[in-house]
């Protein structure tokens, strides 16, 4: 269990705070549980699958995925994994992330750059503007995206994103992100 959780919170980019909040533990017992000090009851490992928008199959599972499953999430059936329900952030476009390498996210990038902090990770990042237009800040270089656009780049690369202009930005991002 404790192995999983970390894989699936850092495939899933979030954060320990994030993930304290939206499951309503404190990032303490998290901590504990991600190194193996403490076992979840069935109920915290409810609340963490539905905090991540997995199956809690996910937190325990060891199986690989066989080469004839597939991962289908219905437009209807996404769920935000923003920490608060005013901002949007990002749905999750795949089931069982744990086993897979490319995950498939829905962006929607806040109109302000809400952290000062730049994100970098492990593997390779491909961005689509579906709707709106975004800006995507380098550090030493900003580059500005379209409706249609499409940027892949290597995530170890500083980089944030936020929405430019009147209409709310959309973006598919698919992060390659291999095995640490």
């Amino acid at each position: 269990m404790s192995i999983r959780l970390k894989l699936l919170r850092k495939k899933l980019g979030v954060t320990l705070e994030a993930l304290a909040e939206k499951s309503g533990m404190t990032k303490s017992y998290l901590s504990k549980v991600e190194r193996g000090l403490n076992t979840p009851s069935i109920a915290a490992a409810l609340k963490l699958a539905k905090a991540l928008n997995v199956k809690v199959e996910e937190l325990f599972s060891e199986d690989n995925v066989s080469l004839d499953s597939y991962s289908l999430v219905r437009s209807h059936e996404r769920q935000s994994l923003a920490a608060n329900d005013q901002s949007p952030g990002y749905a999750v476009l795949a089931h069982q992330v744990s086993e897979r390498n490319l995950l498939p996210f829905i962006i929607y990038p806040p109109s302000e750059f809400t952290d000062k902090t730049f994100k970098e990770h492990m593997g390779e990042e491909f961005l689509f503007v579906h709707e709106g237009q975004v800006e995507v800040d380098f550090m030493n270089e900003k580059v500005l995206l379209e409706r249609g656009d499409a940027l892949h780049f290597n995530a170890q690369k500083p980089h944030r994103i936020r929405s430019v202009g009147d209409v709310q930005a959309q973006l598919l991002v698919v992060v390659h992100s291999a095995e640490e």
